[in-house]
């Protein structure tokens, strides 16, 4: 499957890992995720999130106890953190 960017919809889309800072779900502050599956335009310099990964952190942070992970975490630590629920029951998008 070819990728397109999402910004330029050029083909000349990269695959890297990158930090990102996220803002957690009750407000409290703001982590940074290193390590984070990202992509990255050559053409217009963009470098983004996939929805799905954006659905993935944005999910696992409202289903585990974000009091117990620091300001730091990288992406593969945030994903394995034990759930309070199996799945985010309140997203109806799906």
């Amino acid at each position: 499957m070819k990728v397109e960017c999402e910004w330029c919809n050029s083909s000349n889309v990269k695959a890297a890992h990158d930090s990102v800072f996220w803002e957690l779900p009750d407000g409290s502050g703001a982590i940074e995720i290193t390590e984070t599956p990202t992509e990255h335009c050559c053409d217009c310099n963009m470098i983004y999130q996939s929805e799905r990964i954006v659905k993935e952190i944005e999910d696992q942070l409202f289903l585990i106890d974000c009091r117990k992970i620091g300001k730091v975490i990288s992406y593969e630590e945030l994903m394995n953190k034990p759930r309070l629920l199996k799945k985010n029951y309140f997203d109806f998008s799906s």
